[in-house]
């Protein structure tokens, strides 16, 4: 019985009136293209898109030079040499990280206990000459400087839902 039925569902073309059909009621709905460059789509306050290192409001760098981030790190792409300052305590002198190296997973930030590194919800940027895809130290401080509004309010609503 149920090969007869495959027979008459193929020779009636059931599947393709489905389709059409689906077709049909999609045609005349309103249509939810985004024209891009006007228009943004709306983001997650978690998402992950270019670094940047943060500033005590003090104007300090946060970053302790635990090196956590460049151990834990899966795709290698963190690199920091540090030194010990005249009163007793570690600052990198070399914060670097390669964007082609980035999977962009989030756990560097996750493993910074002074919350240094950031990922923010930067996702515009493009690279046109060899090189530009380091981000170095001064590099991050600033993307840091222009996006720490931004930065705070994401930490606070993340706050929130814990």
């Amino acid at each position: 019985m149920e090969n007869f039925t495959n027979f008459l569902k193929s020779l009636f073309l059931l599947e393709l009136l489905k389709g059409m059909r689906l077709t049909g009621k999609r045609l005349f709905s309103p249509k939810i293209t985004v024209q891009y460059p006007e228009e943004k789509t709306p983001q997650s306050n978690r998402f992950r898109g270019l670094h940047a290192l943060r500033r005590y409001p003090n104007g300090e760098e946060r970053c302790i030079a635990c090196k956590l981030c460049e151990a834990v790190c899966p795709a290698l792409a963190i690199t920091i040499e540090a030194e010990e300052r005249e009163d007793g305590s570690r600052r990198t002198t070399r914060y670097d990280i390669d964007l082609f190296k980035c999977i962009y997973c989030g756990f560097c930030e996750e493993s910074c206990p002074v919350d240094s590194i950031v990922e923010t919800r930067v996702f515009e940027y493009a690279f046109e000459n060899r090189g530009e895809n380091i981000m170095t130290k001064e590099m991050l401080l600033e993307i840091g400087d222009q996006n720490e509004a931004q930065i705070a309010a994401d930490r606070t609503e993340d706050a929130a839902y814990r």
